[in-house]
Formats: C-alpha cells, sequence, structure tokens
C-alpha cells in the first residue's frame, strides 16, 4: 500500500482519440505528446521546470523513440529532467503512473510527469539482420500487426487468447454483444449536454499541418455506432468463435498525461484544493499461456488487498477491454455487476492507441468519483503476453 503519492484534481488530461489512418497518423506520437502536454502546462500556469522526473510510456517504436525519456522532458519545458521510457504494451499507462508514485514513496523526487504517447497508425516496418539466411537474406518485421497477430510465447493472435478464455468461461455471442451495446450506451452518456463530462478532462489536440495552417481536434474520432441488429449480422472473426469485429476493440492514436506529485505539491497544483487523489496500490498478474483476458481478475484481486479493500469498497471500476469476453470474465470471477463497470465509456468503443488508453481511462474514472462525492477507483486491464495490472486510486 502506497502513502504519499498523490494525482493533483484536474492535473491530467487526455485528448480525443483518432481513428486509425485518421487526424494523428503522420505525427510522431512522443513529439506530438510532448507538445500537448507543454500546452496542457500552459493552460494550468504551470512552471514545466518544476518537473523533478518524467516517465515517458510508449510501444510503438517512433522515430528516435531511443531519446523519449530525456527527449519528451526537453520538449515540454522540462529540460532539466531526466526521463525514462516505460513500455508494457496495454499496461504502460498502470505501471508508468505507479513506477512514478513509487519515486514519490520512496523520496526519490516529489513531482512527475507521466506522458502516455502512442500513434499505431502507420506503425514502422523493421528489417532485421539474418546472417544464416539464404545469401543472408534479411527478415522484416510489422511493428504494430505482426504483434497482434502472434504471441511469440503463447503462438496465438490475440483474439484467439479472448476466444479461448471466452470457452473456459462460457461466454457467449449474445452476451458479448449485449456487453458491446452497454458500453455503447455508457459512452453516449458521456456525449450528452454537449460532452459536458468529456470535457472535464479532454484537452484538444493541435496538429501542424504547415507553417500557417493548424487543425485541432476536440472529440474521439472514428466512433462506430453499433445497433442490435447490426451486431448480430455480423459473422464471427474466429470460426465457432464469440468475437465479432463489433464486439473488439479498434486501433487509435493519442496521447495523455498525469502529474504524480507530494500531497502538499498536489493541493498546491490542484483545481480545487479540497478534492484529493491519492495512488493507493498496485496490482498484476500472469495466466496460462494463450489466456490473456483471465489474467485480469486475479491482477485485480491482489491490487485490492494490497489497499485493504474488497470489491464491495469500490465507487468506479474502469477496464481496458480489448474483447468483449474481457469484462464478462472479470465480472464472473470477482462478482461484479458488468454492466455497472465503465461508466461514461471504455476503450471497447473509442479506440486503443495502447499507452493513453489506460491513462484515459483512469482519469474517466476519478472524475466519475468526483460527481459522485469520492471513493474508490479500480483500473484493470490485460496486456500483451497474457499479463495485466491493475491500479487503485482515493478520491475524497
Amino acid at each position: 500500500m502506497l502513502n504519499k503519492a498523490y494525482i493533483p484534481y484536474r492535473g491530467y488530461y487526455s485528448t480525443p482519440f483518432a481513428k486509425w489512418q485518421g487526424t494523428m497518423a503522420n505525427e510522431n506520437s512522443v513529439v506530438l505528446g510532448a507538445a500537448t502536454s507543454k500546452r496542457f502546462f500552459e493552460s494550468k500556469g504551470w512552471d514545466p521546470k518544476a518537473i523533478e522526473y518524467v516517465v515517458v510510456g510508449s510501444t510503438v517504436y517512433q522515430k528516435q523513440w531511443f531519446y523519449s525519456g530525456p527527449w519528451a522532458a526537453a520538449l515540454m519545458g522540462a529540460e532539466g529532467a531526466p526521463g525514462i521510457l516505460v513500455s508494457q504494451a496495454c499496461s504502460t499507462s498502470t505501471f508508468s503512473v505507479f513506477q512514478a508514485a513509487m519515486g514519490i514513496e520512496t523520496g526519490l523526487f516529489e513531482n512527475s510527469w507521466c506522458l502516455l504517447a502512442d500513434r499505431l497508425s502507420n506503425g514502422p516496418h523493421a528489417v532485421w539482420p539474418n546472417p544464416s539466411g539464404p545469401g543472408g537474406q534479411p527478415t522484416t518485421e510489422d511493428w504494430v500487426m505482426d504483434n497482434f497477430g502472434k504471441d511469440p510465447w503463447a503462438g496465438e493472435a490475440m483474439i484467439k487468447t479472448a476466444e479461448n478464455v471466452a470457452k473456459e468461461y462460457g461466454v457467449t455471442r449474445e452476451e458479448c454483444d449485449a456487453i458491446t451495446l452497454r458500453r455503447q450506451e455508457q459512452y453516449l452518456e458521456a456525449l450528452a449536454n454537449d460532452r459536458e463530462f468529456q470535457k472535464r478532462y479532454m484537452f484538444p489536440v493541435e496538429i501542424q499541418l504547415s507553417k500557417k495552417k493548424t487543425i485541432t481536434l476536440e472529440a474521439d474520432e472514428g466512433i462506430t455506432t453499433s445497433t442490435r441488429e447490426g451486431l448480430a449480422a455480423l459473422k464471427p472473426v474466429l470460426p465457432d468463435g464469440v468475437h465479432t469485429f463489433g464486439a473488439q476493440t479498434h486501433p487509435a492514436d493519442g496521447n495523455s498525461g498525469i502529474c504524480v506529485t507530494t500531497r502538499d505539491k498536489a493541493r498546491q497544483l490542484s483545481a480545487n484544493p479540497s478534492i484529493e487523489i491519492q495512488v493507493v496500490s498496485f496490482g498484476f498478474a500472469r495466466t496460462k499461456k494463450a489466456h490473456m483476458a483471465a489474467a485480469v481478475a486475479p491482477s485485480a484481486q491482489q491490487a485490492l488487498e494490497k489497499a485493504g479493500i474488497t470489491a464491495k469498497d469500490l465507487g468506479a471500476i474502469k477496464t481496458h477491454n480489448p474483447f468483449a469476453a474481457n469484462d464478462l470474465v472479470m465480472a464472473k470471477v470477482m462478482g461484479l455487476d458488468v454492466n455497472a463497470m465503465n461508466n461514461y465509456g471504455s476503450s471497447l468503443i473509442f479506440g486503443h492507441p495502447q499507452a493513453a488508453t489506460g491513462a484515459r481511462l483512469i482519469v474517466e474514472g476519478i472524475e466519475e468519483l468526483v460527481q459522485k462525492g469520492g471513493g474508490y477507483l479500480l483500473f484493470s486491464g490485460c496486456a500483451a503476453g497474457d499479463t495485466a495490472a491493475s491500479i487503485v486510486l482515493k478520491v475524497s
């Protein structure tokens, strides 16, 4: 259990998420993320030089990604701050926030910034030396699609791991379609009253097209609206599977930022010092080969145990759910109401730019609890390699 790490109220943001090959498709995610963070600091009147350490969470290689941490720090105005790159697939944001919180907990630094940035569009294509190949012919890798399509250890595509878990836990096609429609309904609630809820945390992203032309993306791009009849008409992705393309997420682009600092500094930086947001605990798990979605529940249970609470104590639950079965299995294992999780949206609906996804869900959960008057937040999500990570925050 952690005691010293806090997040200032409204000391965070998420950009809208752009569709695959959409508005952000040609931007270096680290450069765009740093530029967005810098604009966010300016909007808050924060001095970036007060940042002592930067944690960059990113999973898809960008040009000069090697320098991500210190490069992003300098670009956002924190030239004196070192930085680290965290890359743990879909758990990147969870571990980044925990890493920053551990820095606060141990007294290593007092003020940090987590930048979570990814661009799945136009993923890199790597050429690897292969001296033993015929004539030394190299091998190649599509950084995004090849890794979505096969886990080198489990030997299966991500969709297959979801189907394996669905079969083991008796998840049906009808359940997957129903929870997809429920998640869409929850997302639409975030759009009510001219996107009132989303505007609590969403920060527009600016794309510089030329010296004279800039475009601004203020809302999510590429959301597909489903109907019961439309989902029912879709064929499963895999033969005899329960997931269609409508019951899984889609790749996207975007970035998010979260300040992790001490209690005193959080009060100084907060938009409302009477609201406290504490980082409480972290949990992780790895399940059996090719059963990725099954790792979520044990990671969540570990985080709850370390926090000294149970699922009944939670005021909000947010999850990264790349497949509909993720939430259905987690709810079955933990005895949760699957329809009450992920209020105001989830990655199943608004897409998945990997590193930024969890951060957006965390700040959505914070804002949900602020509206409710406080409580505990659990964020959980699976990640490549049959793993998962969870984090518990307390809003008071």
